[in-house]
């Protein structure tokens, strides 16, 4: 369910948290007084132990190995933390005028019912257990996230043609390809029911049969016409990739080599095409985990790529982007965090109970 992006545990909460999760929406209710069934407090504003558990549950309903008291403790303090972290940003986003409104919730649950009948949206409610007032409250969160980062974070970042050409000039060697280049995007779906959905539609197949029918509805979509990167954001279930249309970059070609009917697939493939469905097989016990569909972006040829190259400077231009905005949060949210007056109720018992 987590996507380790950065290095400590402290700051993988504190992305999650900021890139808005289905997991860490709507989970607070305001009571007076704490009682045995409040995890946490954020400014006085309620984490239920009931939803924390119900996450807890989700996240390890995957792992075939029973976890001891301390590694479910280790994994409900982790949850618990992110639950906060969120909650420190709702509430601040309300503080700064920043919060979704019902025009902003309204709009986005139209654009996402567009791309189901109504039947199929039910259905989909229906499989994460959600009624109508659940869904749109983790729209009102999840947007309420993105305005408050766009304005406090990404508006303020500037990415400058000499900090570009410094980065290349000290990486130039990165832009040698040694060997042909496939840039590449996919589609992704898992048997797993176990696994969080990654996408904006939060869509998940719920086991093989179903995956197997999922894969190709989206190859259907994409046959009539529908944008691979769009189908991508909305439907595939791989975490690294979904947000970003399913772009995977350049793979080198003897990594492609390593799956001979992926390679197959893709060498046969002009740029913007896309392959049929392929499986996905565990690497180790060969078991079908999933199906794929692959597009061709454009093949890049070996040699040295110059700094006046419009996809090189691109490049760089994403990757000095995506770290900044990664420090920039962190920080902030660390400051949020120094504000906020937070009693972890959980940490508390814990320690109590090791005392004893």
């Amino acid at each position: 369910m987590f996507v380790p992006l950065v290095s400590s545990a402290r700051s993988r909460s504190m992305l999650l948290a900021l890139t808005g999760l289905t997991l860490l929406a709507g989970i607070a209710a305001c009571h007076r007084t704490p009682g045995s069934g409040v995890a946490a407090t954020v400014n006085g504003k309620e984490i239920q132990r009931a939803d924390l558990e119900r996450y807890y549950q989700t996240n390890v309903s995957s792992n075939p190995r029973q976890l001891s008291n301390e590694e479910a403790n280790i994994q409900r303090l982790n949850i618990l933390r992110q639950l906060i972290e969120d909650e420190i940003l709702q509430q601040h986003a309300a503080k700064v005028n920043l919060a979704a409104s019902d025009e902003d919730v309204n709009a986005k649950l139209t654009e996402i019912k567009a791309r189901f009948t109504q039947e199929e949206f039910d259905a989909q409610l229906k499989s994460r257990s959600l009624t109508m007032d659940d869904f749109k409250r983790d729209l009102r969160r999840q947007l309420t996230r993105t305005k408050l980062i766009n304005k406090e974070i990404e508006s303020k970042i500037n990415i400058t043609d000499s900090e570009i050409s410094a980065y290349y000039n000290a990486h130039k060697a990165e832009f040698n390809l040694i060997e042909p280049q496939y840039h590449m995007a996919q589609i992704v779906v898992t048997t797993s029911p176990a696994q969080q959905p990654s996408n904006l539609q939060n869509n998940k197949a719920t086991g093989e049969a179903d995956a197997k029918k999922k894969i190709q509805t989206l190859h259907n979509r994409l046959d009539s016409g529908e944008d691979f990167g769009a189908v991508a954001m909305n439907f595939s279930e791989d975490p690294n990739t979904a947000s970003n249309g399913g772009d995977m970059g350049f793979v080198a070609e003897s990594a492609l080599h390593t799956d001979a009917e992926v390679y197959g697939a893709v060498g046969k493939l002009k740029t913007d095409q896309y392959t049929d469905i392929l499986p996905i097989y565990e690497s180790t016990s060969h078991r079908l985990v999933g199906y794929a569909i692959y597009k061709l972006i454009s093949r890049e040829p070996a040699g040295q790529r110059e700094l006046h190259d419009p996809r090189v400077q691109q490049t760089i231009h994403t990757l000095l982007h995506n770290n900044r905005a990664q420090l920039l949060q962190n920080a902030y949210l660390e400051t949020l965090h120094n504000e906020a007056k937070v009693r972890n109720f959980l940490a508390e018992q814990i320690l109590k109970q090791d005392a004893q």
